[in-house]
């Protein structure tokens, strides 16, 4: 998730430890999985409707 948003993965962790993503679709090896498509519907329910662009 953090590549297809463009962030950090400190930035994730911090998104779900406050409750700001969607639960994850499965747990791997005790890391939680998105799916694409709930990342692409995540990110277009988000205000401005986009991931994070720099550069």
């Amino acid at each position: 998730m953090a590549a297809h948003l463009r962030v950090q993965p400190d930035t994730v962790r911090s998104y779900r430890k406050h409750g700001l993503l969607p639960p994850p679709d499965h747990v791997k090896w005790g890391r939680p999985c998105w799916n694409a498509d709930t990342v692409r519907a995540w990110v277009a329910s988000r205000p401005g409707g986009r991931a994070r662009r720099d550069g």
